[in-house]
C-alpha cells in the first residue's frame, strides 16, 4: 500500500466551523506523508472536478474519509460529491453498474466493483458520548454501534469492491472532548493501519546487504 487519497466531508457550520475535522485531516496528512506515502486530498471546500475525483479514487490503495456524523450521516456536500462522482464512476471505473447481468438481473447485485483490492477507513467525528453505543441499556442506538450506524457509508465503499478498514472516531466532541487524548488516539490508529515505508524499506535494504 502506497497511495492513499483522503477526503475531508466536513461542512462548515457557524455552530461548528471544522477545526476538529480539519486538525485530523492534517495530522493525517503530515503523518502519513512522513511515513513514506503518497498522498492526494479532497476537501468538500474544493471546486473539484468529477472525473479527477474518480482518478483520484483509481490511483488510491486506500480511502480515507473523514467526516463529522451530522444527522446520523454524513454531511450533505459530500452526499452530493457522492451523486455527482460515484454515479458517473458506475461506467466500470469504479464498478459495472451495479453487478448484475440482462442474463439474470435477479442476483448478483452489488457486485461489480472495480476497485477490488482496495481499502477504506472511515474516522468520525460525533456529539453522541462513546458509551452510548454497543450498549442494549441506551435506549436511544440499542445495543448499536457506530458502525452499525455508517453502515451504509461502508455498503458505499464495498459496492466498488473495497474492503474495511477498522473506524475510528472522536466521541463527545461537543459537551466533553478531550482531544488531546483523541490525537494520541488516532496517531496510534495510523500506525497501526498504515505502517512506516520508510523504516520498512530502510530494512530491506540492510536485509538485502547482509543476505
Amino acid at each position: 500500500m502506497k497511495n492513499i487519497f483522503h477526503i475531508n466531508a466536513h461542512e462548515e457550520y457557524a455552530f461548528s466551523p471544522g477545526k476538529l475535522n480539519r486538525s485530523l485531516t492534517d495530522l493525517a496528512v503530515e503523518h502519513l506523508a512522513a511515513m513514506g506515502y503518497e498522498v492526494k486530498t479532497t476537501s468538500m471546500k474544493d471546486d473539484y472536478d468529477i472525473d479527477a475525483e474518480i482518478a483520484k479514487h483509481q490511483w488510491a490503495d486506500a480511502i480515507f474519509l473523514q467526516s463529522p456524523v451530522n444527522w446520523m450521516g454524513v454531511p450533505w456536500s459530500f452526499k452530493k460529491y457522492m451523486d455527482q462522482v460515484y454515479s458517473f464512476g458506475m461506467d466500470g471505473r469504479l464498478c459495472n453498474g451495479d453487478g448484475r447481468t440482462l442474463k439474470d438481473p435477479s442476483i448478483q447485485y452489488g457486485q461489480g466493483g472495480t476497485l477490488a483490492g482496495k481499502r477504506y477507513l472511515i474516522s468520525l467525528t460525533l456529539n453522541a458520548p462513546e458509551g452510548s453505543f454497543n450498549n442494549p441499556d441506551q435506549a436511544f442506538f440499542g445495543g448499536r454501534g457506530l458502525d452499525d450506524l455508517f453502515w451504509p457509508m461502508h455498503l458505499n465503499f464495498q459496492f466498488f469492491g473495497m474492503e474495511a478498514m477498522e473506524t475510528f472516531a472522536c466521541y463527545d466532541v461537543m459537551k466533553n472532548p478531550s482531544i488531546e487524548k483523541d490525537f494520541e488516539r488516532f496517531t496510534a490508529h495510523l500506525e497501526k493501519h498504515f505502517p512506516n515505508r520508510e523504516r520498512d524499506a530502510v530494512r530491506a535494504g540492510l536485509y538485502h546487504q547482509t543476505g
